[in-house]
């Protein structure tokens, strides 16, 4: 397997695999920030191209990593090829009147479903990390991360009603 890489001025960066069998995969990063991923067999005259976006390129990256990810309208699932039994869920909820008023320490999310909240959308403004002292409003975005099992129980808990 053979890697090279080539400054392409005004253009970008291109770089080239061949593999064993003699096939060619050519990433270009452009300047214009876009990934161009040109493909040609060993025996064929035509390559392949596909253009992505910087995040369309770093989803295929994780997934050629072995990072298998399986979307579900608002929910991820991971599982990582060198961890066989490591299965990471990731959801999105919507808060509503239950929840509101109170912080995710006063709720003991963790303590009760393992779940952890990792991020909350409201409105125009995204929180990454919160501290335990967040307060929720209704109709905030959340982003919740554990296994499945424990999504389910945080949904029982505290989705219904």
């Amino acid at each position: 397997m053979a890697l090279r890489s080539i400054n392409l001025p005004g253009i970008g960066t291109k770089y080239e695999l061949v593999t064993d069998k003699d096939d060619t995969i050519a990433i270009f990063f452009l300047k214009n920030g876009n990934i161009q991923m040109y493909t040609l067999p060993h025996d064929g005259h035509t390559p392949c191209v596909a253009e992505l976006t910087t995040s369309e390129a770093r989803r295929l990256g994780t997934i050629m990593t072995g990072a298998i990810m399986e979307a579900d309208k608002e929910s991820v699932e991971i599982a990582f090829s060198a961890l066989s039994d490591l299965r990471i869920s990731i959801h999105t909820y919507v808060i509503g009147k239950s929840m509101a008023g109170k912080c995710i320490e006063d709720h003991q999310i963790r303590a009760k479903t393992g779940v952890t909240i990792i991020a909350v959308s409201r409105g125009d403004t995204n929180i990454v990390n919160p501290p335990p002292s967040f307060m929720f409003q209704e109709g905030d975005a959340v982003v919740a991360i554990g296994e499945t099992d424990q999504l389910k129980t945080f949904e029982r808990e505290f989705m219904v009603g």
